[in-house]
């Protein structure tokens, strides 16, 4: 059954890719703007909405940090801004608290790896690819910005239009966590 249903929504989330494909860059184009005097960061914290329910926080090791730079580093190489790296960060703190999984044996979520429990059955990469934390959030932020509005919703609704997790809410929890590493980490 959970088969069957993250198909179906693979293919929902395939059909909006078509469509954000097709439609959605001519529509954002036309709706921007061609000058807007506001500080990128400014427009994009006063936008972001406050992180929703119970807070929860880990202690971060060398490791854990390391990838949390290779998330930001990533995001600011697809020009992407700071609201990103947070939903990324929130993300992977979620699927992996922030730990490169490789395979975890009867552990394993089917064929989940790396920082995203991304998996190669699914489309997101080979097994190399997957565990590269560059790759995997490149490969994650190329389903955000499918997302139409993503920078504007909750972040938790933004996470699992991308991961299509089965605790869709589970995101929700490491907003301020994620918001205060890239405060900390995005100009370092």
């Amino acid at each position: 059954m959970n088969t069957i249903f993250r198909k179906s929504m693979l293919s929902v989330a395939g059909l909006a890719f078509a469509g954000g494909v097709f439609a959605g860059p001519i529509a954002a184009h036309a709706a921007t703007p061609a000058v807007d005097a506001k500080p990128v960061a400014v427009a994009v914290q006063s936008a972001a909405p406050k992180p929703q329910g119970e807070q929860s926080h880990i202690t971060l090791n060398d490791e854990q940090t390391a990838n949390v730079k290779a998330i930001i580093a990533a995001t600011k190489k697809a020009g992407l801004p700071e609201r990103a790296a947070v939903i990324s960060i929130a993300t992977s703190l979620q699927e992996s608290k922030l730990e490169n999984l490789g395979h975890l044996g009867d552990r394993n979520d089917h064929d989940s790896l790396g920082l995203f429990q991304q998996r190669p059955s699914s489309g997101w990469g080979t097994p190399e690819q997957i565990t590269d934390p560059a790759y995997s959030t490149t490969a994650f932020l190329k389903g955000l910005k499918q997302v139409d509005g993503w920078q504007d919703m909750a972040l938790t609704d933004a996470a699992q239009t991308v991961q299509v997790s089965a605790y869709p809410d589970a995101y929700a929890q490491w907003e301020q966590q994620a918001t205060d590493l890239v405060a900390q980490h995005w100009n370092s």
